[in-house]
């Protein structure tokens, strides 16, 4: 028996090529304010996940998002911002997309498909028991990452899902299922609208607070950021200098001497 798709559900809007610019914008605010109480729903569920992610990752664990199209290309940009905003290893958190990286530029439609792809992708990748592994897919039926989902799940690998429809193939084979219902889309079926804030919104909830219960937030201060250019440098001065209530010339003669956010304020603090 299929599943009903809210996600293909026919949108509450018609004639759009009619309705003003206001129009337009003023119905898709509509719609987007909708997002928030459906996560409200599922907070539980997200904190849970959290709690799994962050044993796994606390014992030398990874993180994989596995996705395709929008949602591919959500859990690539979470992963990616990883490692200049909490200081991991590019290896810590890795996105998967179906197609590869060509997918992250342009469609790569068929790459969805693939009921074998997946689990090779995550191979290559020496996927193991210690590792966590998210799909990510607003129908929950996506065969590239439903497969990928229940390979891990046979393999006793950890898996977590993000979907916005009920009782998907998806969550089935995660043991830490997400449904996020945020109803039709503005323009039937577009799930990068509704479907994709709301799992953005999500993928920011697992990671932040995943690595604030790693300990790599300091207050509310990304002390183990990356300094890659001038905008961060001035961001860890500044940082350093509240932290420490010093002077932003005392900041920067410490930001030179130790390197980094975290050994400034360690070194202070242990005098």
């Amino acid at each position: 028996m299929s599943i009903i798709k809210v996600t293909e559900q026919d949108s509450l809007y018609n004639n759009l090529e009619n309705l003003s610019t206001t129009e337009l914008i003023n119905s898709i605010h509509s719609e987007d304010k909708k997002i928030c109480s459906a996560i409200q729903k599922v907070l539980p569920l997200i904190s849970k996940l959290v709690d799994a992610l962050v044993e796994k990752l606390s014992s030398g664990g990874r993180l994989f998002y596995l996705g395709a199209g929008t949602s591919g290309r959500l859990g690539v940009l979470d992963a990616t911002e990883c490692p200049p905003t909490f200081g991991t290893p590019n290896w810590k958190v890795t996105g998967v997309i179906a197609g590869g990286t060509n997918a992250l530029f342009q469609s790569v439609e068929h790459a969805e498909d693939s009921t074998t792809q997946a689990w090779e992708d995550l191979c290559s990748r020496k996927i193991n028991k210690k590792d966590f592994v998210i799909g990510i897919a607003a129908s929950g039926t996506t065969p590239y990452v439903v497969e990928g989902i229940k390979s891990c799940f046979h393999k006793d690998i950890i898996t977590g899902s993000i979907s916005c429809n009920h009782n998907t193939p998806l969550s089935k084979f995660s043991k830490f299922p997400i449904e996020v219902v945020v109803g039709p889309e503005f323009i039937t079926g577009s799930t990068r609208m509704k479907a994709g804030t709301a799992q953005k919104m999500i993928l920011n909830m697992i990671t932040t607070s995943t690595m604030v219960k790693l300990g790599h937030i300091k207050g509310n201060k990304m002390i183990d950021m990356q300094t890659n250019n001038n905008k961060l440098k001035e961001r860890a001065i500044r940082i350093i200098s509240e932290t420490l209530s010093i002077s932003d010339n005392q900041a920067l003669e410490l930001f030179q001497k130790h390197g980094s956010v975290r050994s400034v304020v360690e070194n202070q603090r242990l005098k």
